[in-house]
């Protein structure tokens, strides 16, 4: 099997093609879309599973036309498609099909971990992981696709390296990447994250501790400018601690949540990114996807209203974070 081109490098030829970091999500509500749809999709199935299905399949592949040429990669969060069951699984499987037939990275959005075969199956349904204990009566699932391969997975890192060995595996011999959990931007993420740990004079918090596990587990892996697979999530929600974390690990590719949507901007997530202007993207999703909502509260819209309002959100944040990053470059911020 042929081992692709690491991830970073994937990344950092997406950004510059692209001309900025952005990740548009995709985190589909039926409640949010535009009518127009939801009406289409219960005239193709009476139940209401399958028409919510179709109409977000649908919805998001209006999305990533709208953004193909202006995001690097699309970041669909599982658990939106999980809810719908069977449909939405299959709508899930085509949504990241149709994102890579338009060019996009796919960042699957899960947050998974666990031990033994459990992290194995997790790492060979979104990353494409060969590596099984061996092979059943039926032939084993080595020549199986799970149709829902990423370029990336989020993954929780609190049940220690074991928890990580399948997805590092990925990383190491596919190219994928995986980003950890390590400041998130949940307002109660403090209640863990900022802990104390360690003794000393200089204590560190449980998020810098996981930040020193993501260095470790990019050692010996396959890198691109000095970047290595294994990233971490930052919320742009704070920007100082975000800067800290920047310092304190080089190298290191940053998925930044937060903006839009949960209240950061371009300048708030600018503090993620070293001093070069590169080493982090940035995603928004609500901000995006339903920026026609934004724009016209009164006004349901139709689906090709919600494509051009997504196709504007994507431009402005574009422009927005070339601004704060350059701004930062010029005036030596994260040094």
């Amino acid at each position: 099997m042929k081992t692709m081109e690491s991830f970073p490098a994937r990344v950092f030829a997406a950004t510059a093609e692209k001309g900025g970091p952005v990740v548009v999500g995709l985190d589909p509500r039926p409640e949010l879309l535009p009518p127009d749809l939801i009406a289409w999709g219960r005239r193709q199935s009476s139940d209401p599973r399958q028409a919510a299905a179709l109409a977000i399949s649908a919805f998001n592949r209006l999305i990533i036309d709208a953004v193909a040429d202006i995001a690097v990669a699309v970041k669909p969060q599982l658990a939106f498609f999980e809810q719908l069951g069977w449909p939405g699984i299959r709508a899930l499987e085509e949504t990241m099909a149709y994102a890579r037939e338009r060019g996009l990275l796919v960042i699957a959005d899960g947050k998974r971990h666990d031990i033994g075969s459990t992290a194995e199956a997790y790492a060979r349904a979104y990353l494409g992981y060969t590596g099984a204990r061996g092979k059943g009566a039926c032939g084993g699932l080595d020549d199986i696709a799970s149709g829902l391969e990423a370029d990336a997975l989020t993954v929780s890192p609190y049940m220690g390296t074991d928890s990580l060995e399948p997805f590092l595996a990925a990383c190491r011999e596919r190219g994928k990447g995986i980003f950890v959990l390590v400041r998130t931007s949940n307002p109660s993420g403090a209640e863990l994250q900022d802990l104390p740990v360690g003794m000393g004079e200089k204590p560190t918090t449980l998020a810098e501790r996981v930040g020193q596990l993501v260095m470790r587990w990019n050692e010996g892996m396959p890198t691109a400018d000095g970047y290595g697979p294994v990233g971490a999530v930052v919320g742009a929600t704070g920007p100082e601690e975000a800067a800290r974390l920047r310092r304190q690990l080089p190298g290191v590719l940053f998925l930044v949540p937060g903006y839009g949507a949960q209240g950061a901007g371009a300048t708030e997530a600018a503090a993620a990114f070293a001093p070069d202007g590169r080493g982090a993207l940035v995603n928004a999703a609500r901000a995006i996807q339903y920026a026609w909502r934004l724009e016209h509260p009164d006004d349901p819209g139709s689906a090709d209203d919600y494509a051009a309002a997504a196709r504007r959100a994507a431009l402005r944040m574009r422009a927005e974070l070339r601004a704060a990053v350059q701004t930062g470059r010029v005036s030596g911020d994260g040094d």
